[in-house]
């Protein structure tokens, strides 16, 4: 009997304290409102407003704001909405308002411009990604994603028309919440730009061109061509042809500045085998280093070619009349001695 009055007794203080943990965890657990809400989804739950909401956590009360955008809530309307799905004794804190932010990946529209340019660089002659301009045929905007598109842009299909220009790419978004996989296509015009050396000026052939008379411009390799002219290789050379200001220069309409010009008076190098000997003459037309130019000797008056070999100066060549041993021994005269030992025709 003692046995069992001490058995009941057991259980009564096994329950009472059991009673007393279950109410201290209760008062611990009580339903907490937040000040600040960050949510993935398009739905906002109890759950995400309120802190141990227990089994009401899964019930959709709002509408998430727009991706990566963030809406203020009353709240005395949270409380309202929590009470209609009757969760309730929800302590505010003197909480005034409660603020819902939808959480997104932005990719801006400098890396999707980025992404496309890599994605068709070198194909069908295209050159580097930064040197191509590229016309969207949809305004490319920054782009917000669900949050949980984690995964980097990969180019699942691609394609460029080297003769319109035209390219199309497709990129997939992998994700580690489920198998489907965001895709992204773009379509538009990729131009490839050159730096070219383009004229502030009109200029007429023969002018030497000076630094403030070249700019550098990113201009279409189809405009300007592979033999675009650099500005360092412009400035200070004497310009082909005549050309208009706004035109691309290339690398064959500058050349070396002419060291000889038309009419002006220059001095005649004649050097061979050791001879070195120097007369006045008049250029007939211009010429720079290494240009074969006609002058006039005006000691000889006579007309002559030569190369320009330096500022005002002409080379000429002398030329030395070379003789075949046939030749020598035609020319050569007949010795007194072979006449006088040469056979008589005549019979005696």
């Amino acid at each position: 009997m003692l046995a069992r009055s001490i058995l009941v007794t057991a259980l009564l203080v096994a329950a009472h304290s059991a009673a007393h943990a279950q109410a201290k965890d209760d008062t611990i657990a009580a339903p907490v409102l937040r000040a600040q809400v960050t949510v993935e989804s398009d739905i906002v739950r109890v759950g995400d407003m309120v802190e141990n909401a227990g089994t009401a956590a899964q019930i959709a009360i709002y509408r998430s704001p727009d991706l990566g955008t963030t809406g203020t809530l009353p709240t005395a309307q949270v409380i309202s909405v929590l009470q209609a799905h009757q969760v309730i004794g929800v302590e505010t804190r003197d909480i005034k308002a409660v603020t819902v932010t939808r959480l997104a990946r932005l990719i801006d529209a400098k890396e999707i411009e980025s992404q496309v340019a890599h994605a068709i660089e070198h194909r069908s002659g295209l050159g580097d990604a930064a040197n191509l301009s590229l016309t969207f045929d949809r305004d490319v905007q920054d782009l917000r994603l669900d949050a949980w598109n984690n995964g980097a842009l990969q180019a699942t299909a691609t394609r460029y028309e080297p003769r319109s220009g035209r390219f199309d790419v497709t990129f997939e978004i992998n994700n580690d919440v489920n198998s489907v996989r965001t895709k992204l296509r773009f379509t538009g015009v990729a131009v490839e730009m050159l730096d070219a050396a383009v004229l502030t000026r009109n200029v007429d052939r023969g002018d030497v061109l000076k630094g403030s008379d070249v700019v550098i411009e990113r201009r279409p390799k189809a405009e300007v061509g592979v033999d675009a002219a650099t500005r360092g290789h412009a400035v200070g050379m004497q310009v082909r042809r005549s050309l208009r200001a706004g035109q691309a220069l290339h690398t064959a309409d500058v050349s070396k500045p002419d060291l000889v010009q038309k009419d002006d008076n220059v001095t005649l190098i004649y050097e061979s085998a050791g001879i070195y000997l120097t007369a006045r003459g008049k250029a007939v037309d211009a010429g720079t280093e290494g240009d074969t130019v006609t002058v006039l000797n005006l000691q000889s008056k006579r007309t002559i070619t030569g190369t320009v070999v330096g500022r005002d100066q002409v080379a000429i060549s002398i030329i030395t009349p070379r003789y075949s041993t046939a030749d020598a021994e035609t020319e050569a005269p007949v010795s007194v001695a072979s006449r006088n030992n040469a056979p008589n025709s005549k019979a005696e």
